[in-house]
């Protein structure tokens, strides 16, 4: 982490889990552990249905709510979908975009997560935008290429003015969910991959203010390690999340 430059960000993506009624019990443990956290900013990932329920409990604290997904457009005919505008207007400040989970399960490339990205930007939320590799593309030594095409794609036409509002989380697909972690060795030269490429078309003063977490089966046991490296400014966490006690773990790592 170097927080001289930029904001550490400890997020917790809860996927398809929990009810408003749990969301408000979770983050009622959580508030007075979030009041603590000095360094780094508490968000949670939160399904739509507890959208409402989150931002209400959450209200004048240090914990900030996001959605885990977001439609391009501002409104129209897409049955089942919700826009950046309905977002902000319940209190939301995040929006996770282009999880490994809506690529693979929903097709989404990286244009169209590139048109979320702005879209969200235009509204006023700030996107955690993922990328990642297979583990097919790291055995064949490609991580590094695809997730710089990622980037790319990503950050084109982003105007300059906005790029420190992207956060980017760094999730190797073959870790999520299944256990197995990225060395921080491993996490941390991705996440100096992704500040280069944004060096190479924005210069150095923003590449260095842009966040970038690691998401991949970060838990209380491996989340010091992975911290500690300079290009590891947070975690995007998954399983971890859902239990208060080891979300507010791996918070505590953040703050040492």
């Amino acid at each position: 982490m170097n927080r001289r430059y930029r904001k550490t960000i400890i997020a917790g993506n809860w996927k398809m889990n929990k009810t408003p009624a749990e969301t408000k019990e979770f983050i009622a443990q959580l508030k007075p552990h979030a009041a603590r956290a000095k360094w780094c900013e508490t968000v949670l990932c939160v399904p739509y249905i507890d959208l409402p329920a989150a931002v209400k409990a959450a209200k004048n604290t240090r914990v900030f709510i996001a959605a885990q997904n977001m439609h391009h457009a501002e409104s129209g005919a897409y049955t089942g979908e919700v826009s950046g505008p309905m977002l902000c207007s319940l209190g939301v400040k995040y929006v996770v975009i282009g999880h490994s989970e809506r690529r693979q399960y929903f097709g989404e490339t990286d244009e169209i997560v590139a048109q979320k990205v702005k879209a969200a930007l235009s509204c006023g939320l700030r996107p955690i935008v993922c990328v990642g590799e297979s583990m097919a593309q790291r055995e064949k030594n490609l991580t590094l290429d695809h997730v710089r095409m990622q980037i790319k794609t990503i950050f084109f036409g982003v105007d300059p003015k906005d790029v420190k509002k992207i956060v980017v989380a760094y999730e190797p697909i073959w870790a999520i969910g299944t256990g197995k972690t990225a060395t921080a060795e491993q996490a941390d030269e991705v996440g100096r991959a992704i500040r280069e490429c944004i060096r190479e078309i924005y210069g150095a003063r923003h590449a260095r203010s842009v966040t970038i977490l690691y998401g991949g089966s970060m838990n209380p046991q491996n989340a010091g390690e992975l911290l500690a490296m300079p290009d590891v400014d947070g975690g995007l966490i998954g399983g971890a999340s859902l239990d208060w006690e080891k979300f507010v773990d791996v918070m505590e790592s953040a703050n040492q």
